[in-house]
């Protein structure tokens, strides 16, 4: 068995669920891209590729992740994907996704290429399910990791195999998505994609800077904690650093630097508003 998740959180999550299941034990690959923003065009092609690379690079530039650049290859985490179960036939595939654009994008992303192997890969996807958590309530999870170690032993009853249908029309869908090209994606329901323009968070991260100097560690903090639906820091900084661009927030300290250093807060005149750059 081989489990494939989205986020390294989901890995650790994962790797606990397997310590108290044994039937859970296999090899788990994560794809670490976060295809649900940035650029998609010809994305499986070189110059698509690239493209994609290229932009990504110019966001970690100055991050605390900007060496990742050189470490994300998740189409080498599909080649070797592809090598092991074309040199063990009895292998299959177990891909898990909870109800998020990040998860559900990566898995338009990676299903597109295993069409061959239809019927050894088996999706779990926690859609509008309910799981209990930590204090015995019930609630219903958006991602893979916020549930308990021993709840997976519900949720793996949910594998079930991507059906020839869903080969046919799930790649066509994710081509459409990726012909439209916009830099944001969002989960309308099932398996729905839409795109959506560069300052679909914007309102969500405004809210959380203020007219008194913050630190971003702050900022960031406080927006991914009360954003309902959630992006990375990475793509918040991009944003933050358009809106000093544009004027509607200051900023202290060097970006070059590095993110520790920073802080910021609403340009003179500015407010809580949404803005697009």
């Amino acid at each position: 068995m081989i489990h494939v998740v989205f986020d390294t959180n989901n890995v650790i999550a994962l790797q606990k669920a397997i310590e108290i299941d044994e039937s859970l034990v296999g090899d788990i690959v994560e794809i670490k891209d976060d295809y649900a923003v940035g650029p998609l065009e010809n994305i499986y092609e070189t110059e698509g590729y690239q493209a994609r690379r290229d932009w990504w690079s110019g966001l970690l530039d100055g991050s605390p992740y900007q060496d990742q650049i050189n470490i994300v290859d998740d189409k080498l985490a599909v080649h070797q994907l592809l090598r092991t179960l074309e040199e063990n036939q009895e292998e299959f595939v177990w891909i898990w996704m909870g109800q998020n654009a990040h998860d559900v994008s990566g898995y338009f992303w990676l299903m597109s290429q295993l069409k061959d192997l239809q019927g050894r890969i088996q999706v779990l996807y926690l859609n509008n399910l309910p799981f209990i958590n930590e204090k015995g309530s019930i609630f219903y999870p958006t991602y893979l990791h916020e549930i308990q170690p021993k709840e997976f032993l519900k949720a793996k009853k949910l594998a079930r195999p991507i059906t020839l249908s869903e080969f046919e029309v799930d790649p066509d869908e994710w081509k459409k998505t990726c012909s439209e090209n916009a830099l944001v994606r969002f989960l309308e329901g099932g398996k729905k994609i839409v795109g959506k323009e560069i300052s679909f968070f914007d309102a969500d991260i405004l809210s959380n800077i203020t007219n008194e100097s913050q630190k971003l560690s702050r900022v960031l903090s406080n927006t991914q904690n009360r954003m309902k639906v959630k992006t990375g820091d990475v793509f918040i900084v991009a944003r933050i650093r358009a809106f000093e661009v544009s004027g509607k927030v200051e900023v202290m300290g060097d970006w070059q630097k590095g993110w520790k250093d920073i802080s910021l807060k609403l340009a003179n005149g500015s407010s809580n508003i949404s803005i697009e750059a």
